[in-house]
């Protein structure tokens, strides 16, 4: 593996990867996957417990995805989606508007997850001025929510470390609002009163409703780990944007395709947005390919409006090999019934996580639904006793965390974004046996993890 290892670290730029991790000897090379496991080029074998990125849905090795990308190549490689229109994009567009909620029946396809949300951005936009709304801007985001690094969705992006060093450059249009984080709904109460709806609501009337244009939440946020909302949590950003003529936006990068057990996470907690961005699992990432959904009506207020035309487009949006990948990969899912496996097993998987922080003191909490878990670490559990600074930095960012994630053989993500936790998200196809394969090698990480713990103080 010596020459793949020293080809990347003389010439290839990573991302979010640490200096000292990319320049280390023991940099893995992944060189093949099979289903839900993934070997690197000197022959071990890894469980994929984050589904590349939350995106390899279908597992890795599927023929039936390589081969649609192939006859794609070999009848239309490429031709853009400026003005003209081709099979797989027309097909891709039609599946999921046959899926998604209510009357979001209108698919602009773009490359990425942060380009789908500057799409939503854009399109947020485009409706207002077309109703003569010129003041509307100002976007409500939440409190550690990632919505992509492009300097407009990192504008969204709630992560301070990551939107920080480039303050200077973002447009001051986003107000960020607390999260779900401890946001409990109490027996006989209404969701109206939690004060994670409450923040929502004073933020669009502090900056006053006529310049409010969108409100962006992923259903279950992953920055900040897994946040699973509160029971009427949607409904009532559903009916405070109602209230004040604001778009809703559901960021369901990361949630769509499956990983919820439905098609949209918007379906799990039931409510319908204005739009919702995807990517990641609408190809199994085996192409790149994101996009915007948006309800019929909105995307005709534009069309009839003065300018005509959602003045927005990407060189390779609606690619018709990628496309044609996302075509075979939703016929997939649908066939294969992969979105029932999710729901037939996510007990499994969320019942054998929990386990794992009642084995743990080490292990403060566990949040998750569905194929979406994550698991926030602490010094003890039992006596309150908190991580402390060097030790937060000893144990991630390429640290301690990454070495035991990688000797135990499962890929699961070390992830400091407001706490240290490990994020679970396996490949939907995981089965009974992967998912005790995975939650046993997440037990031997935490073992080494309570070791080190034992052995720093």
């Amino acid at each position: 593996m010596a020459p793949n290892r020293e080809r990347a670290q003389r010439h290839l730029i990573p991302h979010f990867t640490q200096a000292a991790a990319w320049r280390a000897d023991d940099l893995v090379v992944v060189e093949r996957g099979e289903g839900c496991y993934v070997w690197d080029a000197d022959g071990n074998e890894y469980l994929d417990a984050l589904a590349g990125l939350f995106c390899t849905n279908l597992g890795h090795g599927r023929a039936d995805l390589t081969a649609a990308a192939a006859k794609q190549m070999d009848k239309l490689a490429f031709y853009p989606n400026w003005g003209f229109a081709h099979p797989s994009a027309s097909e891709a567009a039609a599946m999921i508007a046959a899926v998604a909620p209510g009357d979001l029946d209108r698919v602009f396809f773009v490359s990425s997850g942060s380009e789908a949300v500057e799409s939503a951005l854009k399109f947020a936009r485009c409706y207002h001025l077309a109703n003569g709304d010129e003041q509307r801007h100002v976007v409500i985001a939440r409190h550690w929510a990632y919505h992509g690094t492009t300097l407009g969705a990192l504008t969204l992006t709630g992560i301070p470390n990551l939107r920080d060093p480039y303050l200077p450059m973002l447009a001051g249009t986003v107000r960020h609002v607390p999260n779900t984080l401890g946001c409990h709904l109490e027996p006989g109460r209404s969701a109206r009163e939690l004060p994670c709806v409450a923040a929502v609501e004073e933020a669009i009337t502090a900056e006053g409703p006529e310049n409010v244009a969108m409100v962006i939440a992923e259903p279950v946020q992953n920055g900040r780990g897994a946040l699973v909302p509160p029971e009427g949590y949607w409904q009532e950003l559903r009916r405070i944007c109602d209230r004040y003529g604001v778009l809703l936006c559901a960021d369901e990068v990361i949630n769509s395709f499956g990983r919820l057990g439905h098609w949209f996470g918007s379906e799990r907690f039931g409510v319908v947005p204005d739009m919702i961005t995807f990517a990641k699992g609408v190809t199994s990432a085996y192409q790149p390919l994101g996009g915007m959904l948006a309800r019929g009506p909105l995307v005709e207020r534009v069309w009839d409006s003065p300018a005509g035309t959602f003045l927005h487009g990407s060189t390779f949006g609606g690619h018709p090999v990628a496309t044609a990948v996302a075509v075979t990969n939703m016929a997939a899912l649908h066939n294969e019934d992969v979105l029932g496996n999710v729901l037939g097993n996510e007990d499994r998987l969320g019942d054998g996580v929990r386990a794992l922080r009642q084995a743990h003191p080490c292990v403060k909490d566990v949040r998750g639904a569905g194929y979406f878990y994550a698991l926030e670490l602490t010094r003890d559990r039992d006596s309150g006793a908190e991580l402390t600074a060097a030790e937060r930095a000893e144990l991630l960012t390429g640290g301690v965390l990454d070495r035991l994630v990688r000797e135990a053989r499962v890929l699961v993500r070390p992830d400091g974004r407001g706490a240290v936790m490990l994020s679970v998200a396996p490949p939907l196809v995981a089965d009974a046996a992967v998912i005790d394969d995975l939650v046993e090698r997440v037990d031997r990480v935490l073992d080494r993890v309570s070791g080190w713990l034992r052995t720093s103080g």
